[in-house]
């Protein structure tokens, strides 16, 4: 059966290759061929060799209550979060659709990771109980839909971190479990997951600057480096980039050279507290506010002229709770 009638298969996935993301959903629901042709991973990659990929940010962000004709934003007093999608390149804003069964906002204290084509939504706080959560939901981007994936095994932590591999496992590292006994949070950078900081149960609080790396390709971790954070900091603001690790610290953009960190850039100061950092393609995506309260922007630092770009509508300037962003449909990771 030909992919289009009258067209050779090839010439009919060259015209596949040229949907855009938001068109997914229709496209699938077509004809099972077409559905069968997106879910290939031949098609994400001829959509690469061919510039056809976007690149897309999915946020974990607050809703606000705007009055009409007001420019003063406003939270609830128990945020309600929603994730939000965002084409850098385009500009344009817009919701996912809800968790089936939270349609009032996410689990409080989610984490969001992405793998392969899809979201995956992990944990949190139960809200009709508000007990920790030990349930997966994965969003689909081929599809435009949700499923429930199966629970994460194990005792139920909150407040852990997750990184991926970009293709197909989830790694979630250290949190608390129900007796308050903390652990570390992780990074995935260039095949390798990093446990950065974080603090043991008896420090409560008082960071450590060590770093543990674990290998995906010979499954062991490496000894640990000490000192890789110049101060005992929460090493929340720390991403991974195509040539490095890079970090916002006390108003600056830090980048790893060699086993020094150093300033690169100021940031702008209407995000001195920040929410979020990301890389993607010698960009630095940057999230934050100017004090508590204060509405939430969004800068992109071009890492090679060091120039900030602004860009947030203010029907999304809620308050960020975590950022994914990749290239669709090869993607880059933060918890």
């Amino acid at each position: 059966m030909e992919l289009i009638p009258g067209l050779p298969d090839d010439v009919a996935r060259d015209c596949l290759v040229r949907v855009v993301h938001r068109q997914f959903s229709t496209v699938v629901s077509v004809c099972k061929a077409w559905r069968t042709e997106l879910d290939l991973p031949e098609f994400h990659r001829r959509r690469k060799l061919t510039c056809n990929t976007q690149k897309l940010v999915v946020m974990a962000q607050a809703r606000v209550d705007r009055k009409e004709d007001s420019k003063v934003v406003k939270y609830r007093v128990s945020p309600v979060y929603r994730l939000t999608l965002v084409e850098p390149d385009t500009g344009d804003w817009c919701d996912l659709p809800p968790i089936p069964g939270f349609s009032d906002g996410l689990p409080m204290f989610c984490q969001v990771v992405s793998v392969g084509s899809d979201i995956v939504v992990l944990g949190g706080l139960d809200p009709a109980t508000w007990e920790v959560s030990g349930s997966v939901f994965v969003f689909n981007f081929v599809s435009a839909a949700w499923r429930r994936g199966s629970s994460m095994p194990g005792v139920r932590r909150s407040f852990f971190g997750c990184a991926s591999d970009s293709d197909r496992m989830v790694f979630v590292v250290g949190g608390h479990d129900g007796e308050k006994n903390a652990l570390r949070s992780g990074i995935a950078m260039t095949g390798k997951l990093h446990v950065i900081g974080g603090y043991c149960t008896e420090m409560q609080g008082r960071f450590e600057k060590n770093t543990e790396v674990f290998d995906f390709a010979t499954w062991k971790w490496n000894d640990m480096q000490d000192n890789f954070l110049e101060t005992a900091i929460c090493p929340r603001t720390c991403t991974s980039g195509d040539d490095g690790m890079y970090m916002c610290h006390a108003g600056d953009v830090l980048a790893l050279k060699g086993t020094m960190w150093q300033a690169i850039a100021k940031l702008p100061c209407d995000v001195s507290n920040i929410a979020f950092v990301e890389t993607w393609q010698g960009k630095l995506l940057v999230i934050g506010s100017a004090g508590f309260g204060e509405p939430h922007m969004a800068y992109v630092l071009d890492l090679k002229k060091y120039r900030w770009t602004k860009g947030t509508p203010e029907q999304y300037s809620g308050m960020f709770n975590q950022v994914v962003t990749w290239r669709f449909k090869r993607r880059t990771v933060r918890m």
